[in-house]
């Protein structure tokens, strides 16, 4: 794998000439539009096959893989344009194997509204270990407040994909709430029977496992929370699942601030099998204009996880969005527009202007000035930060990483993944 940088004159075919590659493949890898338009300084992930198939009539995707002692999950991942389908035709090539050796298996989730486009969902699938539907939150009453997730498990079955139950302390609202959260951590009751309904909806879906996330906790409520997600792993183990929890980035034990004091590192590392460190939001829609994830903020939070958590307990929270502030920046007034990283390219091809790379931060960014005179400021995601912070993964010896979201298409970010690990399934 090469990440390209995209210099003035440049197309996707004068590259793909460059380094020999197929253009339409380089196109839907990294997901350029059919007119093929680029942005000067737009990264593009290079891929070089070494092992091809002309797809022969009668043959199936499951009959090919078999042939080449491959997996389907991995001839999906080698081939983003098939989306996750089995559909294929004569005549067609299909990327057996890329050049380069893999850094090891790892495992990979994915956070999805039961609203994302099923094609979007589908293509993603492949690179995953587990699809995590979000989310089953609270009632005011402590009681499991249950999602419709459609057929999100069904799906992500189909493709080798587990799907795990997201315990959340959100409302019917979609806002977190520690009131909610303290009536279940506070009245064992309650608890005991939350904890029964979320096992009964572990096995009604059959989910993998669940994935708790109670956010905004005091510190005094911290011990209980450790509990309580401790309760919940005894349940799981006994019926053949795994619970995870979700981490706020703290850098220090005594880190001050409701979003990290309940988090208690050492106590939930020892409660749950798996925690996903949520290494984003640096940069948010109410913050100054920053990068969602530097790497130095995101290394200074894994040096403290894997002080007080066995690094082959942790996940690496992964980025695949950025945002777009309008200037100047008012505290409590300025909102910023979340959008995909293909959305913030198209931004730099409508307004002609070059992308840059912060090199500390290791992210890219870019300003523009809109029709109505308005200067904005957009920092996202693109292959060269997420190879940098997906190399963590292996610097740090975690377990894996997980995306927050799949809502947006992030197709060179599957691309990377998929040139360094191999994604272990369900």
């Amino acid at each position: 794998m090469i990440l390209h940088v995209v210099k003035a004159g440049e197309t996707i075919s004068s590259i793909a000439r460059s380094y020999g590659v197929d253009p339409e493949r380089l196109r839907t890898d990294n997901g350029v539009g059919a007119e093929g338009a680029l942005a000067v300084g737009q990264t593009l992930v290079v891929r070089f096959p070494t092992v091809v198939h002309v797809v022969r009539r009668g043959e199936t995707l499951a009959s090919i893989a078999r042939d080449y002692g491959v997996t389907v999950r991995q001839l999906w991942r080698h081939n983003y344009q098939l989306a996750g389908s089995s559909d294929i035709f004569p005549g067609q090539t299909l990327v057996i194997a890329y050049e380069g050796g893999s850094l090891g298996t790892v495992g990979i989730s994915g956070y999805a509204y039961p609203s994302i486009a099923r094609p979007q969902l589908q293509a993603a699938l492949p690179y995953l270990t587990w699809l995590i539907p979000f989310t089953y939150g609270l009632t005011n009453t402590g009681e499991l407040l249950l999602l419709d997730v459609e057929d999100l498990p069904a799906q992500a079955a189909q493709r080798g994909t587990g799907a795990l139950l997201h315990l959340s302390s959100m409302t019917e609202e979609g806002q977190f709430s520690n009131q909610r959260s303290t009536l279940v951590l506070t009245e064992q009751a309650l608890a005991r029977r939350l904890l029964d309904q979320v096992e009964a909806e572990v096995r009604r879906r059959d989910y993998r496992g669940v994935d708790v996330d109670f956010e905004f906790l005091p510190a005094e409520e911290g011990a209980a929370y450790a509990a309580f997600v401790a309760a919940l792993g005894e349940r799981m183990h006994a019926m053949g699942r795994f619970v995870m929890t979700a981490l706020a980035p703290k850098t220090s034990r005594d880190q001050p601030g409701l979003l990290y004091e309940g988090h208690d590192y050492a106590a939930l590392g020892a409660a749950a099998d798996l925690l996903l460190v949520m290494t984003y939001e640096w940069g948010y829609t109410y913050g100054p204009p920053m990068a969602v994830a530097p790497l130095p903020n995101v290394k200074q939070v894994l040096d403290y996880a894997v002080s007080e958590i066995p690094a082959k307990k942790l996940l690496l929270g992964v980025p695949t969005y950025g945002y777009d502030w309008p200037l100047p920046f008012e505290e409590g007034i300025t909102r910023a527009r979340s959008l995909s990283s293909g959305e913030a390219v198209d931004l730099a091809i409508r307004y002609r202007i070059a992308i840059q790379y912060d090199e500390e931060a290791q992210s890219p960014y870019f300003s523009y000035t809109a029709e109505d005179g308005t200067i904005h400021t957009v920092w996202f995601e693109d292959a060269r930060s997420t190879e940098q912070k997906l190399l963590l993964i292996r610097e740090y010896g975690l377990s894996g990483g997980g995306f927050w979201n799949l809502m947006r298409p992030f197709p060179q970010g599957w691309a990377v993944l998929d040139s360094l690990y191999d994604v272990a399934g369900s």
